[in-house]
């Protein structure tokens, strides 16, 4: 960041480029972290605000800005979720008139809490080596390894779902399947085509839904799920090699968007937080 007299700041070519291209990857974080685009979103534009203002913000590199934006989402994320003080905040989970980025403040349903949630993210969904998550998280890494410890064991007791996979290739949809089940939840059908999904969703009301964008001959998997939640509000996952073309910011995305290929933690930690926290919205995608 480049700091010039009368406190004018005025940033480098380089640092403009970081920047924006970490911002997919900040809205990702943010998106799942609480729950809809629209929420994340917000909280994205007031995080890259106060990266923008911080004189000490390390934002020349990729990863530097990815860090300084992770940070700052965590910020308010904590700031968010923080018990109520003296002065009469609202209760977890309860409605408060004005809060920012939705309508209520996150409680730790599941047994996880905010801050292991954030952890579960950024090194599952943000492939973050520990330290850095730490550093993200304002801890040392050693505390931080004790959360994504307790973290993990939520994730084992944490609820089940009926899942319905929107997925074209045989082979990768029966891969996900072993993965999904291996979670503790159950698959009430595997579509390889728009008209499948709707019909399957119609019939079975899945609580969470992992879909593919591109069916090939069978489709498109955005329409799908737009024509799914037409009728059912129920959080939805979707899984691409090109996670970029869905965290644009510039349309109606979805909240939660994890990359091809993936393992099994990511798998997990996507639909523990899609179950547990997302907020499902009716999706008004068009093809990708």
């Amino acid at each position: 960041m480049r700091v010039h007299a009368g406190d004018d700041k005025v940033m480098s070519v380089m640092d403009r480029s970081a920047l924006i291209g970490a911002l997919p990857y900040a809205r990702r974080y943010a998106r799942a972290l609480a729950g809809s685009q629209a929420a994340g979103d917000a909280a994205v534009a007031d995080a890259l605000r106060a990266v923008l203002a911080a004189e000490d913000a390390e934002t020349e590199s990729d990863a530097g800005a990815r860090a300084a934006l992770y940070r700052a989402i965590g910020d308010l994320d904590a700031a968010r979720s923080a018990p109520p003080d003296a002065s009469g905040g609202a209760p977890y989970g309860e409605t408060v008139p004005g809060a920012p980025y939705g309508e209520t403040v996150p409680g730790a349903p599941y047994g996880a809490t905010p801050l292991q949630r954030r952890l579960l993210l950024l090194t599952a969904l943000e492939n973050q080596p520990l330290i850095a998550a730490a550093a993200a998280c304002r801890m040392t890494a050693e505390a931080a390894e004790l959360e994504l410890r307790l973290a993990r064991e939520a994730l084992r007791s944490g609820t089940a779902t009926r899942v319905l996979i929107i997925e074209d290739e045989p082979i990768i949809a029966f891969d996900i399947q072993e993965l999904v089940e291996a979670c503790g939840h159950h698959v009430v059908g595997i579509a390889a085509s728009e008209a499948q999904a709707v019909a399957i969703a119609a019939a079975e009301r899945p609580g969470l839904v992992l879909a593919d964008i591109n069916l090939g001959i069978g489709g498109d998997g955005t329409n799908a799920v737009a024509r799914i939640q037409a009728g059912l509000q129920i959080p939805v996952i979707f899984v691409t090699a090109h996670p970029e073309r869905l965290l644009t910011g510039t349309a109606v995305e979805p909240a939660f968007v994890i990359s091809k290929p993936f393992d099994p933690t990511t798998l997990a930690v996507a639909t523990f937080q899609a179950i547990t926290r997302g907020v499902p919205a009716a999706l008004g995608l068009g093809p990708r």
